[in-house]
């Protein structure tokens, strides 16, 4: 080991030279540098090789030393290597209660947010989450895909703010999207039921003190049809979406005028959601703006359709890696909010059945 080997030769060198001269004092480090990088027993191993090495120095290569001076050196070798030893155990006992909590908080998380890619029915959704908190799994960026009796259902929100306060609000408008999506007819329903939840966080909010949450939502359904795909948009204040067909990236404000939720009884107007018609080989990309609101050096924001523009080439998997390296590149890994993105597409399997419906009908 590199640092038995430094004591060695620093204690040799001791050795060699004269009484005024004790280099080997400073040697006192390595024990200490051992117990917070090392494993307890090569810690015991280099405090041992440290006292064995001092004591032989302080006896016998120093003759004119006076006892009670050597008693004093060895003794303080005893004591760096005692207080190495136990620094090296709180180390390990810290980083193992350590582990065990971050275990626990990424259970937690992934059971908070479903690992991607996401698979519902026929429908599968690459992507990544990007938490601006360092060390988070989950932050304010919410995202969800259930194959439900009423076609498939899709939504990726953003909540206001960052830290904890956010990741309640996003957790009680991510359960609301879960269960509503299931029972409810309509995508206006399904943002009603998610506004309310979101209501009732706020006033539990305000009871203690904290801040009230508005979160940005874009809610999209698709239901297949005999001979033909029908689809509807319901934007809750989100940015906008893209659609790629064909090769070339079209964004789309389907659905917008909506507020967000936890404002919408600011607004007279109930929100309404818009019918679209998909291509079974289209591709949906949908982002929070921690990702179009990214800046680089000089300022500019993430042109993220110009780069989707030059990747319609790419399989999904392979799209949302591509963006999210050259995501982290143009913000020099400084993102300063949450960034979502998501890859929609049917699978091949899927596309290619419901060509050869349309075909035949």
């Amino acid at each position: 080991m590199f640092l038995i080997f430094v004591i060695v030769v620093v204690t040799a060198l001791d050795a060699t030279t004269g009484p005024e001269l004790h280099i080997s004092a400073f040697v006192g480090i390595v024990p200490l540098y051992a117990a917070l990088r090392c494993s307890f027993r090569r810690t015991l191993l280099v405090a041992t090789v440290f006292v064995v090495c001092l004591t032989f120095v302080d006896i016998f290569t120093v003759p004119d030393w006076i006892p009670a001076t050597r008693v004093v050196g060895v003794f303080g070798s005893f004591l760096v290597a005692l207080f190495s030893l136990v620094l090296c155990r709180t180390r390990l006992q810290r980083e193992a209660l350590h582990a065990r909590t971050s275990l626990v908080a990424d259970t937690v998380q992934r059971a908070v947010l479903r690992e991607l890619p996401l698979s519902a029915g026929p429908v599968e959704a690459y992507g990544f989450y990007v938490s601006a908190q360092e060390g988070a799994r989950v932050g304010g960026d919410i995202y969800e895909a259930i194959d439900t009796p009423h076609g498939l259902r899709l939504m990726i929100g953003d909540v206001q703010g960052k830290g904890m306060p956010a990741i309640g609000a996003g957790i009680e408008v991510l359960a609301s999207f879960r269960e509503a999506a299931q029972y409810l007819d309509s995508l206006e329903s399904v943002a009603g039921r998610m506004e309310q939840a979101l209501a009732r966080y706020n006033a539990r909010s305000a009871e203690q003190g904290t801040d009230e949450r508005f979160v940005t939502a874009l809610l999209m359904e698709v239901r297949s049809m005999p001979g033909r795909t029908q689809g509807r948009v319901l934007s809750c204040g989100h940015i906008p979406y893209y659609l790629v067909r064909h090769g070339e990236v079209h964004e789309r404000r389907d659905g917008e005028g909506g507020l967000p939720l936890g404002l919408g009884t600011l607004g007279n107007e109930p929100r309404h959601a818009v019918r679209i018609h998909p291509d079974p080989d289209d591709w949906l990309v949908l982002c929070t703006d921690g990702v179009t609101e990214a800046r680089g050096e000089d300022g500019e924001f993430y042109p993220l359709e110009e780069r989707l523009a030059g990747w319609t080439h790419l399989e999904p998997a392979e799209l949302a890696r591509t963006l999210r390296a050259d995501l982290e590149s143009f913000t020099h890994g400084d993102l300063k909010d949450d960034a979502t993105v998501l890859v929609v597409r049917r699978t091949p399997t899927a596309a290619q059945l419901s060509m050869a419906r349309a075909a035949a009908a």
